[in-house]
Protein backbone atom coordinates (compact mmCIF):
# COMPACT_ATOMS: atom_id res chain seq x y z
CA UNK A 1 0.00 0.00 0.00
CA UNK A 2 1.32 3.42 -0.96
CA UNK A 3 0.88 5.60 2.12
CA UNK A 4 1.28 8.74 -0.01
CA UNK A 5 3.93 10.15 2.33
CA UNK A 6 6.70 10.74 -0.18
CA UNK A 7 8.01 14.28 0.20
CA UNK A 8 6.21 14.80 3.52
CA UNK A 9 7.86 16.33 6.58
CA UNK A 10 7.75 14.65 9.99
CA UNK A 11 9.20 15.68 13.36
CA UNK A 12 9.85 13.04 16.02
CA UNK A 13 11.15 13.67 19.52
CA UNK A 14 13.38 11.13 21.24
CA UNK A 15 14.21 9.49 17.93
CA UNK A 16 17.73 8.06 18.16
CA UNK A 17 16.78 4.79 19.84
CA UNK A 18 13.87 2.45 20.45
CA UNK A 19 10.38 3.35 19.32
CA UNK A 20 11.34 6.87 18.25
CA UNK A 21 14.13 5.62 16.00
CA UNK A 22 11.87 2.98 14.46
CA UNK A 23 9.32 5.70 13.73
CA UNK A 24 11.93 7.93 12.05
CA UNK A 25 13.28 5.02 10.00
CA UNK A 26 9.79 4.02 8.87
CA UNK A 27 8.89 7.54 7.81
CA UNK A 28 12.13 7.72 5.84
CA UNK A 29 11.43 4.34 4.23
CA UNK A 30 8.17 5.84 2.96
CA UNK A 31 10.07 8.74 1.39
CA UNK A 32 9.18 11.22 4.12
CA UNK A 33 11.73 13.82 5.22
CA UNK A 34 12.40 13.72 8.94
CA UNK A 35 13.63 15.93 11.76
CA UNK A 36 14.65 14.33 15.04
CA UNK A 37 15.87 15.32 18.46
CA UNK A 38 17.35 13.60 21.50
CA UNK A 39 19.83 14.56 24.18
CA UNK A 40 22.98 12.90 22.81
CA UNK A 41 24.59 14.74 19.88
CA UNK A 42 26.71 11.75 18.82
CA UNK A 43 23.60 9.60 18.58
CA UNK A 44 21.84 12.38 16.66
CA UNK A 45 24.70 12.54 14.16
CA UNK A 46 24.63 8.77 13.62
CA UNK A 47 20.86 8.73 13.15
CA UNK A 48 20.85 11.68 10.73
CA UNK A 49 23.54 10.00 8.64
CA UNK A 50 21.60 6.73 8.49
CA UNK A 51 18.32 8.46 7.69
CA UNK A 52 19.90 10.58 4.95
CA UNK A 53 21.24 7.39 3.38
CA UNK A 54 17.64 6.41 2.68
CA UNK A 55 17.41 9.27 0.18
CA UNK A 56 15.43 11.76 2.26
CA UNK A 57 16.23 15.03 3.99
CA UNK A 58 17.17 14.46 7.61
CA UNK A 59 17.82 17.04 10.28
CA UNK A 60 18.63 16.65 13.94
CA UNK A 61 19.70 18.55 17.02
CA UNK A 62 20.49 17.69 20.63
CA UNK A 63 17.51 18.96 22.63
CA UNK A 64 16.08 18.45 26.10
CA UNK A 65 12.33 18.72 25.50
CA UNK A 66 11.93 19.88 29.08
CA UNK A 67 13.61 23.11 27.99
CA UNK A 68 10.89 25.07 26.23
CA UNK A 69 13.19 27.53 24.46
CA UNK A 70 15.43 24.79 23.08
CA UNK A 71 12.45 22.75 21.93
CA UNK A 72 10.88 25.69 20.10
CA UNK A 73 14.21 26.59 18.48
CA UNK A 74 14.55 23.02 17.19
CA UNK A 75 11.03 23.08 15.77
CA UNK A 76 11.71 26.31 13.87
CA UNK A 77 15.08 25.04 12.64
CA UNK A 78 13.44 21.78 11.55
CA UNK A 79 10.69 23.56 9.64
CA UNK A 80 13.32 25.64 7.86
CA UNK A 81 15.46 22.60 7.04
CA UNK A 82 12.59 20.47 5.74
CA UNK A 83 10.50 23.22 4.18
CA UNK A 84 7.58 22.88 6.57
CA UNK A 85 5.96 20.39 8.93
CA UNK A 86 3.19 17.88 8.21
CA UNK A 87 3.43 15.57 11.21
CA UNK A 88 4.70 15.85 14.76
CA UNK A 89 5.21 12.82 16.97
CA UNK A 90 5.64 13.35 20.70
CA UNK A 91 7.63 10.36 21.90
CA UNK A 92 9.87 11.58 24.75
CA UNK A 93 9.26 10.66 28.39
CA UNK A 94 10.80 11.84 31.64
CA UNK A 95 11.16 8.21 32.73
CA UNK A 96 9.70 6.60 35.81
CA UNK A 97 11.69 7.95 38.72
CA UNK A 98 10.12 7.82 42.20
CA UNK A 99 9.31 10.78 44.44
CA UNK A 100 8.48 14.39 43.71
CA UNK A 101 11.43 14.71 41.33
CA UNK A 102 9.91 11.98 39.18
CA UNK A 103 6.56 13.76 39.06
CA UNK A 104 8.25 16.99 38.01
CA UNK A 105 10.33 15.23 35.34
CA UNK A 106 7.31 13.52 33.83
CA UNK A 107 5.22 16.68 33.91
CA UNK A 108 7.96 18.75 32.27
CA UNK A 109 8.82 16.20 29.57
CA UNK A 110 5.71 14.13 28.90
CA UNK A 111 3.03 16.79 29.38
CA UNK A 112 4.58 20.24 28.98
CA UNK A 113 7.03 18.92 26.38
CA UNK A 114 4.08 17.75 24.30
CA UNK A 115 2.08 20.93 24.82
CA UNK A 116 5.03 23.07 23.78
CA UNK A 117 5.66 20.83 20.77
CA UNK A 118 2.07 21.21 19.65
CA UNK A 119 1.84 24.95 20.22
CA UNK A 120 5.10 25.70 18.41
CA UNK A 121 4.25 23.33 15.59
CA UNK A 122 0.69 24.58 14.95
CA UNK A 123 1.59 27.53 12.70
CA UNK A 124 3.41 25.10 10.42
CA UNK A 125 0.77 22.35 10.59
CA UNK A 126 -1.91 24.84 9.59
CA UNK A 127 -0.13 25.22 6.23
CA UNK A 128 -0.03 21.47 5.59
CA UNK A 129 -2.39 19.47 3.43
CA UNK A 130 -1.87 16.41 5.63
CA UNK A 131 -1.48 17.72 9.17
CA UNK A 132 -1.23 15.19 11.95
CA UNK A 133 -0.22 15.05 15.62
CA UNK A 134 0.64 11.73 17.29
CA UNK A 135 1.22 11.31 21.02
CA UNK A 136 2.83 8.17 22.43
CA UNK A 137 1.14 7.11 25.66
CA UNK A 138 1.16 3.65 27.29
CA UNK A 139 -1.17 0.90 28.45
CA UNK A 140 0.01 1.81 31.96
CA UNK A 141 -2.22 4.87 31.54
CA UNK A 142 -5.26 2.65 30.99
CA UNK A 143 -5.00 0.14 33.81
CA UNK A 144 -3.06 0.06 37.07
CA UNK A 145 0.42 -1.29 36.41
CA UNK A 146 3.08 -1.88 39.10
CA UNK A 147 2.26 1.16 41.27
CA UNK A 148 0.64 4.56 41.31
CA UNK A 149 3.22 6.91 39.88
CA UNK A 150 4.12 9.84 37.70
CA UNK A 151 4.78 8.00 34.43
CA UNK A 152 1.38 6.28 34.34
CA UNK A 153 -0.47 9.42 35.42
CA UNK A 154 1.20 11.85 33.04
CA UNK A 155 0.77 9.48 30.10
CA UNK A 156 -2.93 9.32 31.00
CA UNK A 157 -3.02 13.12 30.85
CA UNK A 158 -1.80 12.91 27.26
CA UNK A 159 -4.80 10.79 26.32
CA UNK A 160 -7.21 13.43 27.58
CA UNK A 161 -5.19 16.19 25.94
CA UNK A 162 -4.99 14.44 22.57
CA UNK A 163 -8.69 13.60 22.52
CA UNK A 164 -9.81 17.11 23.42
CA UNK A 165 -7.26 18.64 21.06
CA UNK A 166 -8.63 16.60 18.16
CA UNK A 167 -11.97 18.35 18.66
CA UNK A 168 -10.36 21.78 18.86
CA UNK A 169 -8.26 21.33 15.73
CA UNK A 170 -10.63 19.34 13.52
CA UNK A 171 -11.93 22.43 11.74
CA UNK A 172 -8.36 23.32 10.85
CA UNK A 173 -7.93 19.89 9.20
CA UNK A 174 -5.34 18.85 11.79
CA UNK A 175 -5.80 15.30 13.02
CA UNK A 176 -4.74 14.27 16.54
CA UNK A 177 -4.36 10.68 17.72
CA UNK A 178 -2.61 8.74 20.47
CA UNK A 179 -0.99 5.32 20.58
CA UNK A 180 -0.68 3.28 23.76
CA UNK A 181 1.94 0.54 23.48
CA UNK A 182 1.97 -2.37 25.87
CA UNK A 183 5.24 -4.10 26.84
CA UNK A 184 7.74 -3.56 24.02
CA UNK A 185 11.04 -5.42 23.83
CA UNK A 186 13.90 -3.16 22.77
CA UNK A 187 17.51 -4.26 23.05
CA UNK A 188 19.02 -2.32 25.95
CA UNK A 189 15.63 -0.91 26.89
CA UNK A 190 13.56 -1.15 30.05
CA UNK A 191 12.05 -4.58 29.40
CA UNK A 192 15.39 -5.97 28.26
CA UNK A 193 16.89 -4.86 31.57
CA UNK A 194 13.94 -6.38 33.45
CA UNK A 195 14.41 -9.64 31.55
CA UNK A 196 18.03 -9.77 32.66
CA UNK A 197 17.61 -8.59 36.25
CA UNK A 198 14.02 -9.37 37.26
CA UNK A 199 13.40 -12.60 35.40
CA UNK A 200 10.38 -13.73 37.42
CA UNK A 201 8.57 -10.44 36.85
CA UNK A 202 9.44 -10.49 33.16
CA UNK A 203 8.16 -14.05 32.73
CA UNK A 204 4.97 -13.22 34.65
CA UNK A 205 4.33 -10.23 32.39
CA UNK A 206 4.79 -12.25 29.19
CA UNK A 207 2.40 -14.85 30.61
CA UNK A 208 -0.27 -12.14 30.80
CA UNK A 209 0.06 -11.36 27.07
CA UNK A 210 -2.32 -13.63 25.12
CA UNK A 211 -0.18 -13.67 21.97
CA UNK A 212 2.71 -14.99 24.07
CA UNK A 213 5.35 -12.34 23.43
CA UNK A 214 6.21 -8.69 23.83
CA UNK A 215 5.83 -6.28 20.97
CA UNK A 216 8.50 -4.66 18.82
CA UNK A 217 9.33 -1.03 18.16
CA UNK A 218 8.59 -1.64 14.49
CA UNK A 219 5.02 -2.68 15.26
CA UNK A 220 4.46 0.67 16.99
CA UNK A 221 6.19 2.60 14.22
CA UNK A 222 4.05 1.03 11.51
CA UNK A 223 0.87 2.25 13.21
CA UNK A 224 2.28 5.74 13.83
CA UNK A 225 3.25 6.17 10.20
CA UNK A 226 -0.06 4.84 8.90
CA UNK A 227 -2.03 7.19 11.18
CA UNK A 228 0.11 10.07 9.95
CA UNK A 229 -0.61 9.30 6.31
CA UNK A 230 -3.43 10.48 4.02
CA UNK A 231 -4.69 6.88 4.16
CA UNK A 232 -5.92 7.67 7.69
CA UNK A 233 -7.47 11.01 6.76
CA UNK A 234 -10.77 10.24 8.56
CA UNK A 235 -9.14 9.03 11.78
CA UNK A 236 -8.81 11.53 14.59
CA UNK A 237 -9.43 11.63 18.32
CA UNK A 238 -8.63 7.96 18.82
CA UNK A 239 -6.21 6.02 21.01
CA UNK A 240 -4.80 2.89 19.39
CA UNK A 241 -3.82 0.23 21.93
CA UNK A 242 -1.03 -2.04 20.67
CA UNK A 243 -0.40 -4.61 23.36
CA UNK A 244 -1.02 -8.15 22.14
CA UNK A 245 -4.02 -8.31 24.46
CA UNK A 246 -2.06 -7.39 27.59
CA UNK A 247 -4.74 -5.03 28.93
CA UNK A 248 -7.87 -6.86 29.99
CA UNK A 249 -10.50 -4.15 29.56
CA UNK A 250 -13.00 -4.61 26.75
CA UNK A 251 -12.40 -2.03 24.01
CA UNK A 252 -15.64 -0.35 22.88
Amino acid sequence: MDLKLKGGKALITGATRGIGRAIADTFADEGCNVAICARNQAEIDEAVKALSAKGVKAFGQAVDVGNGDSLKAWIEASAAALGGIDTIVSNVSGGNAPGEAGWRANFEHDVLGTVRLVEAGLPHLEKSGNASILMISTTAALEKFIRAGAYNSMKAALLQYSGALSQDLGAKKIRVNAISPGPIMIEGGAWDNIRKNMTAFYDATVKEIPVGRMGSAQEIADQVVFLSSPRAAFTTGTNIVIDGGFTKRIQF
